[in-house]
């Protein structure tokens, strides 16, 4: 077959050598030339000969017309159809500039058809599960629901902030020593009084109006003991204030604005205990030091890592953080982000983070530099925290938080005292285009399982280009 121009047949050469499992070397010896060569092709540096071309065919027995079609027509075609999606309706894209994108510059063509694949088979899966939960008469995810909202507002909340801080003080003026105990009884004529664990009936706190009483789990430690105090003196003093954020969101069901109130409430007794012109001057001074903030402020590490992503209040802005919290199955029971980190919407996180392996080393601070697929950086602090306990018999809580910033603030962090070597992870495996990670799970949405009939990866996938 004779070729009248220059064919330029990067993508499609390195989709035709993936498929067959090869590697750049690997076919530079199957054809006799260079691998230099093979990567000046596949990156359409080097356009594809005659020769090179009946060299393919023979070589892997493949049909020379249907490899050497005319890419730049097969390229605007797809393109085109892509770019026909709905999604793109307001936008000018004039036929002749797709032609020209597709065959000028075709690998930014191929990972732009790469990401609408994907998006289309996202898109596809979730309307399928929308469609299940309307058949089986589902509800709306009411945890998702509470978590857009905290996420809209970064978890900052100025307002009740200032509403902690002042109650923080007005607590302290009570006098006699007895902190919030005191306060509540001084304020609102209610006892405070421990009871047992088995009195209490799986509660940790109650509210008893009859007996003018607020009835606390003995086996608390103290600084649980002082935020759920804390959080009997919101409840109490500042719904209103609750009620005022809450109406700035929007909820699609009554459970979502209902955890939403929960998550302000305890928002704002974190603000109580560590109230912000105090918590953010020390964090500063202790270089986020979280260890060290907890004995200053009589609060748990899971408590003052909580605090942490909250300080970002308007012209007093400190180092923008995120956290999550898991078990050991890697279920997420809180997930808070000031940090701008793309946490996985659903599905499992990265096993490569440290968040999932400081079960194994209990009371230890474990850091981790992170790169994400897109080259985001950060830097992540992990330890396990145990809730519950307490006593003999009493059931105990196993669970890892992670505190994270973007790589640029680690500096910032009394941890981040070595230099960075970042480990690769991803959102989740469905999400994570990596091709060699041993760790995977899935493979990633939109790109086809190779067959492993004669060759097998250390990965668990192998999987084409899309």
């Amino acid at each position: 077959m004779a070729m009248e121009r220059s064919v330029y047949m990067g993508p499609r050469l390195r989709r035709l050598r993936r498929d067959l499992g090869l590697t750049q070397p690997g076919m530079a010896a199957d054809l006799d030339i260079s691998v230099s060569y093979v990567s000046l092709l596949e990156s359409n540096q080097r356009p594809l000969t005659a020769d090179l071309l009946l060299r393919l065919a023979r070589t892997y027995k493949i049909d020379v017309a249907d490899f050497a079609g005319d890419g730049g027509v097969e390229y605007t075609a797809r393109l085109q159809a892509a770019l026909r999606d709905p999604l793109f309706a307001d936008i000018d894209l004039p036929a002749l500039q797709a032609a020209d994108v597709a065959t000028n510059y075709p690998g930014m063509t191929e990972a732009f058809l790469r990401l609408h694949a994907a998006y289309g088979q996202e898109q596809a899966a979730l309307a399928d599960r929308q469609a299940r939960v309307g058949q089986e008469g589902g509800a709306i995810d009411a945890v998702a629901d509470a978590r857009r909202f905290l996420s809209h507002h970064r978890n900052s909340f100025p307002s009740l902030d200032d509403a902690g801080e002042r109650l923080a003080d007005a607590i302290g003026d009570a006098g006699s020593g007895g902190g919030m105990a005191a306060y509540i009884t001084a304020r609102f004529g209610l006892r405070v009084r421990p009871l047992p664990s088995d009195v209490m009936a799986g509660m940790v706190r109650r509210y008893d109006p009859h007996h003018r009483a607020v009835f606390l789990d003995e086996s608390l430690d103290h600084a649980s003991r002082q935020f759920q105090m804390a959080l009997q003196i919101v409840y109490l003093q500042l719904g209103r204030d609750l009620d005022r954020v809450l109406a700035e969101g929007e909820f699609a069901s009554d459970d979502g604005r209902r955890l939403g109130r929960r998550a302000l409430a305890n928002y704002a007794a974190g603000a109580i205990v560590m109230p912000y012109a105090a918590i953010a001057r020390a964090a500063e001074d202790k270089r986020y030091d979280v260890e060290a903030l907890g004995r200053q402020f009589g609060a748990s590490f899971e408590q003052v890592a909580h605090r942490l992503t909250s300080l970002q209040k308007p012209g007093h802005e400190r180092v923008p953080f995120f956290f999550i919290r898991v078990d050991q199955a890697g279920n997420v029971s809180k997930r808070l982000d000031g940090a701008g980190f793309p946490f996985a919407g659903h599905g499992g996180g990265c096993p490569l983070w440290s968040v999932h392996h400081v079960f194994r080393r209990p009371g230890e601070v474990v850091t981790q530099w992170l790169e994400l697929p897109d080259g985001q950086r950060f830097f992540s602090i992990a330890r396990r925290v145990v809730a519950g306990g307490g006593g003999a018999g009493l059931p105990r809580v196993e669970r890892a938080v992670a505190l994270g910033c973007a790589a640029e603030h680690a500096e910032r962090l009394v941890y981040a005292s070595e230099a960075p070597v970042f480990t690769p992870i991803g959102i989740a495996c469905n999400l994570c285009q990596r091709d060699r990670c041993t760790a995977r799970a899935v493979p990633p949405i939109g790109r086809p399982i190779l067959p492993d009939d004669v060759h097998r990866r250390t990965a668990p996938f192998g999987f084409a280009d899309s």
